[in-house]
């Protein structure tokens, strides 16, 4: 099998428990939820996606078999040996990702990480599993490290996921013409409900990728 691979990069991760981390990015094509196409995006399952996910045409972008996949990620992160973190997300990782994939990661010294909106069961052996559900969807995968809730969705009352399997609760605030207002709105849930925590988007801070 070979993977569609929107881009890859070494960077920051920039939001949630693991922010500031250094990690390579691994972006798969394709969603689930979305075509990535802005004219479908109103009828899309998911409306407020900001990622290009759609063709191969990003940084180091293509088509990969197994081992050249493995051997590129491992070229971008370079001579330094100490806690290596792969973050596998999308568009909709699920949609490649393959337990071959997660053991020779893991063979190449690789924490795996990944990011998914939890409509496919995740892949077995990953390391760190960020969910994040989007309204009006079923969501399958209800245990992993994170649950990161975009904010605001409409139709989705936060502590219904409280019973789900996670280690952290995270609300992120949306991007956008009302990121202020959304912010705020975030902030004071945050501070109504201990048992979560605020995740913003550094790398846009920042300005890395």
């Amino acid at each position: 099998m070979s993977f569609a691979v929107k881009e890859i990069f070494l960077t920051l991760q920039g939001e949630g428990i693991n922010a500031g981390r250094r990690a390579v990015f691994l972006r798969f094509a394709g969603c689930n939820l979305w075509s990535g196409r802005e004219e479908d995006r109103a009828i899309a399952q998911c409306t407020f996606c900001d990622t290009d996910f759609v063709g191969l045409d990003g940084e180091e972008g293509g088509r990969y078999e197994l081992g050249a996949l493995v051997a590129k990620v491992s070229a971008l992160w370079g001579d330094i040996g100490d806690d290596r973190l792969i973050v596998m997300t999308g568009g909709e990782p699920m949609l490649q990702v393959t337990d071959a994939l997660v053991d020779a990661l893991h063979g190449a010294g690789f924490e795996v990480a990944m990011e998914t909106n939890g409509t496919l069961p995740a892949a077995p052996g990953i390391d760190w599993l960020t969910v994040s559900p989007k309204a009006g969807t079923e969501v399958v995968q209800r245990s992993g490290q994170e649950l990161k809730l975009v904010w605001p969705q409409k139709g989705i009352d936060p502590e219904a996921f409280r019973g789900w399997a996670f280690d952290h609760f995270l609300i992120q605030p949306m991007d956008g013409a009302g990121r202020d207002a959304w912010r705020a709105e975030a902030l004071r849930y945050v501070m109504e409900h201990p048992g979560w925590r605020l995740s913003v988007q550094t790398h846009k801070m920042l300005g890395i990728p």
